[in-house]
């Protein structure tokens, strides 16, 4: 069996203007693609820049269309709850006609209370809001109309409704997207339990992973992608790279983890927040312990939280293709992006045979 799809994943997080950081994005994609990756994710953060200064990733999707060819495009993700279910279905359906069918849809219910507020939500219902407009978007990009109306969005969306992921910290979360059979998204890190403070990140994950494949329905392709942080350098900029990852991850280390950081150093620091950085030779060393990355069918990399300046961050995605995938047996390349494109027909095919 071959390994994971290679994927990037971007947070605009960059010192920079928005129009800078957009540029930047845009740029990170075009490398991505060049370097074999068959998949770019973008989040969807409103309110600020901290967060990565995104509220509408399918405009910057629109723009990363019309300057590749094979990428997959997909959000990761798009939090449901405060968007207009019947808009989403719109513009990732016009998004796939321009980018040639290209598009995957990562959802979430969304964790941040302030977004929810300025929207006219209520955070504490975000499961249930996010179970009413999944269904209004699924009857959408179903073309089965819009309830109590004889409209239908336009473009039709073809089969997209079989290319939605759905994100989650737990085996619950695992166990919904399974049962529809729609891929599963992972983090790059996650808290752990208060009797297991040390516990490896895999210990968290392979168990959401086993109860979305029992969940799946007979004849679903398995499709889960595990989020990263790794940033790859040459030698000569090991120094300056771990200078870049101080404050970052001891500040998540603080925020997430609620851990007191005083006397960690940079080592620690990575362990503790399951982050990659390094020399190719290093990255590699401590991505091969993670045992996730065995049980996934793509992984997606991603600077955040280190303060990468965008020349290293181009520098890494090189790296990433050119050294550490072939060392970890991930799949690069045009092939990978064409799986990656087709893997939800299996269930279709399945569906339809069962129908016959």
């Amino acid at each position: 069996m071959s390994g994971p799809r290679l994927g990037f994943f971007t947070r605009l997080l960059e010192d920079a203007s928005a129009a800078d950081r957009y540029r930047f994005a845009l740029e990170q994609i075009d490398q991505a693609e060049r370097s074999g990756f068959a998949s770019a994710w973008i989040a969807q953060h409103h309110f600020g820049e901290d967060e990565g200064g995104l509220p509408s990733p399918f405009v910057l999707l629109a723009a990363a269309a019309e300057r590749t060819s094979r990428i997959a495009l997909a959000t990761g993700v798009v939090t449901l709850p405060i968007d207009d279910p019947l808009r989403v279905a719109e513009d990732a359906a016009v998004l796939d006609q321009l980018s040639g069918g290209r598009v995957q849809l990562g959802l979430a219910t969304g964790g941040t209370p302030s977004s929810f507020a300025a929207f006219g939500r209520e955070s504490d219902r975000r499961r249930e809001i996010f179970a009413e407009h999944l269904e209004v978007l699924l009857d959408a990009l179903g073309g089965r109309g819009i309830r109590g109306t004889d409209s239908r969005i336009y473009p039709a969306a073809g089969d997209l409704d079989q290319r939605i992921w759905q994100a989650t910290f737990s085996a619950d979360g695992g166990r919904r997207a399974g049962e529809r059979g729609d891929g599963l998204l992972l983090s790059r890190t996650q808290p752990r339990p208060a009797d297991a403070p040390d516990a490896p990140l895999h210990d968290l994950q392979l168990p959401i992973i086993e109860a979305y494949r029992e969940a799946l329905p007979d004849g679903a392709p398995v499709r889960v992608l595990a989020s990263r942080t790794a940033l790859v350098v040459d030698p000569e900029n090991r120094t300056r790279a771990l200078e870049l990852a101080d404050a970052g991850l001891r500040r998540l280390a603080e925020t997430m983890f609620g851990l007191d950081t005083t006397g960690l150093g940079i080592d620690e620091l990575a362990r503790v927040t399951d982050t990659h950085v390094g020399t190719v030779e290093e990255v590699v060393a401590s991505l091969a312990r993670d045992e996730t990355l065995a049980a996934v069918s793509d992984v997606s990399f991603q600077v955040h939280s280190i303060a990468a300046t965008h020349e290293l961050t181009l520098r890494s995605l090189q790296l990433l293709a050119d050294e550490v995938a072939p060392r970890l047996g991930f799949a690069t390349g045009p092939q990978a992006a064409a799986d990656l494109h087709h893997a939800h027909r299996t269930l279709v095919t399945a569906s339809s045979e069962g129908l016959s």
